[in-house]
């Protein structure tokens, strides 16, 4: 048997992030994963995605060059090159990953891990004994059970593809189905999104999923609303067909992508025998320090279905470790006021509450919302002229900034200094009260009237 102070289940974001702050702390700590370091985020969701998201901003540019006076054709992307290049990078991360483990002490262990008594994990017949064990092993994305299914590919298959497909059929119009459908569109393939609402992203503020869904059909993207698909065959001439639960048939796919959600991977880690809670989806339920109702058993990042996001990941497991390891009882994740950033086209970012939210807590008197439409300075010579729109949300007397939603070009950049502001407290005087940097399209949120 091996002992150590902490041990840590997935070496995705939050585990990592937990796993090294403890080292840093002094802690003895071992990580164990299955796959390979940097979890999701990493190996298949946001680094590569940003990646393809910046290959199809360079197509976008390639298309207004001719504005601007440059002679450029936009062409067929090297789909091949492209992918190498990327897969290149992320192995290069998977090694600075190594590195920063090695140095910083915490003894890596490939495998998969099993809690099997109170302060034992066992992995490849090794027992590991420690007071702390931190669940950190993320989530996968979900296939739907139709008929069919199995026809199709998930986020996971989408960056092991090794040549465009020409026509798409994306299956959930959350953020991974609107991120890849808008990839996929502007590098050339012909992109059908199927949504089993009346529009996209579902939880953001109207006026942001509104304009987005003008934006889709802008680029080129057929959204069909309400279609939840029922069944998946494959044609006489080896296309896909795609039938929705109302009748509805669309075919002539060359592939099929499910971005209909993601669940915990939870399951074999030995929660049921230990006692652990979870949800009825399987999600690891803790307290707001992180806790499961099993004292010495933690848990944070996607595993724990509390806003799936990386930094959130990499916020909690710190605070954890500071908390348990660092001197600092009080150290938690706040969870509200989470900024986060749809890698859309053109991109969705928003930090608060929506305007509906801002009413229902604070009251419908207590609430003001200013916003404003306009394009871009950068499209002043192009051809197409896509809109940017913004909202900000104020509460009390003293109009107190409660939500920030924006859309359009440089979106994703300009909300994280807002998101400060609104974590200090800002006020719409304080927003008036700042100089204005124009020409830029941050300047309108401190200029709204």
């Amino acid at each position: 048997m091996d002992e150590f102070d902490f041990v840590v289940l997935g070496a995705g974001s939050g585990g990592m992030a937990a796993a090294r702050r403890a080292a840093a702390h002094g802690a003895r700590v071992a990580l164990i994963e299955a796959r390979r370091v940097g979890g999701t985020c990493v190996n298949a969701g946001c680094v590569p995605k940003k990646i393809m998201f910046n290959a199809a901003n360079v197509a976008e540019m390639l298309g207004d060059a001719s504005g601007f006076g440059f002679r450029a054709e936009r062409g067929k992307v090297d789909w091949a090159g492209l992918k190498e290049r990327r897969d290149q990078y992320v192995e290069r991360l998977n090694g600075i990953y190594a590195k920063n483990l090695e140095r910083d002490r915490v003894a890596y262990v490939a495998g998969r891990g099993r809690i099997v008594k109170p302060g034992c994990v066992e992995v490849n017949g090794r027992q590991l004994l420690a007071p702390h064990v931190l669940i950190a092993t993320g989530g996968y994305p979900i296939v739907p059970t139709i008929p069919g299914a199995q026809l199709g590919i998930t986020s996971n298959g989408f960056f092991e593809l090794e040549e465009q497909p020409r026509n798409v059929a994306v299956v959930g119009a959350g953020y991974i189905g609107v991120e890849l459908s808008g990839i996929l569109r502007l590098l050339g393939s012909k992109v059908t999104l199927f949504s089993r609402y009346d529009d996209v992203i579902t939880h953001f503020d109207p006026m942001l999923r509104a304009h987005l869904m003008e934006a889709l059909a802008e680029v080129g993207i057929d959204v069909l609303r309400k279609a939840e698909p029922q069944r998946v065959s494959r044609t006489e001439n080896g296309t896909l067909r795609v039938c929705s639960h109302d009748g509805r048939e669309v075919d002539g796919f060359d592939a099929l992508l499910w971005a209909v959600g993601r669940a915990p991977a939870s399951e074999g880690l030995g929660l049921e025998t230990l006692g652990v809670n979870t949800n009825e989806r399987g999600f690891v339920v803790v307290d707001g320090y992180q806790n499961t109702n099993v004292k010495g058993v933690y848990a944070v990042g996607d595993v724990t279905g509390n806003h799936a996001l990386t930094p959130v990941a990499i916020a909690a497991g710190r605070r954890l470790a500071d908390r348990l390891f660092g001197g600092q009882p009080g150290s938690r994740l706040e969870y509200d006021q989470v900024p986060t950033v749809v890698f859309s086209h053109p991109p969705v970012a928003t930090v608060g509450l929506t305007e509906q939210e801002a009413i229902d807590a604070h009251g419908p008197d207590q609430i003001k919302v200013y916003s404003t439409r306009f394009t871009n300075i950068y499209y002043a010579v192009t051809d197409r002229k896509p809109k940017t729109s913004m909202k900000l949300v104020v509460a009390g007397k003293d109009e107190k900034v409660v939500g920030i939603h924006v859309i359009g070009l440089g979106a994703d950049e300009l909300i994280q200094g807002f998101a400060v502001a609104m974590r200090c407290g800002a006020t719409k005087r304080d927003f008036d009260r700042t100089i204005a940097i124009h020409p830029t399209a941050a300047e309108e949120l401190v200029t709204l009237r």
